[in-house]
């Protein structure tokens, strides 16, 4: 089986990271706290993989967080 492209948040602007930095403070829901903690290290260039071992989730899981954050930006860090 083959390897799977690498996939990265777009790049973040310093405002977007301390609203993200501030979310992941302030963060009652564990769903968006999660969520804000995975965009920036996405953004920060580290790998699902490395995501997925540090965070202790799946990479499907990392993949759509950085897929919606790409998309809907913020509005993809609510829970549905």
């Amino acid at each position: 089986m083959g390897r799977r492209p690498s996939v990265f948040v777009r790049q973040v602007t310093i405002e977007e990271g301390r609203k993200l930095q501030r979310i992941s403070r302030t963060a009652k829901d564990p769903v968006k706290l999660r969520r804000a903690i995975v965009v920036p290290m996405s953004a920060q260039g580290q790998t699902v993989n490395d995501i997925t071992r540090l965070m202790q989730v799946g990479g499907d899981y990392v993949r759509d967080v950085v897929h919606a954050f790409n998309e809907r930006g913020f509005d993809a860090l609510d829970p549905k």
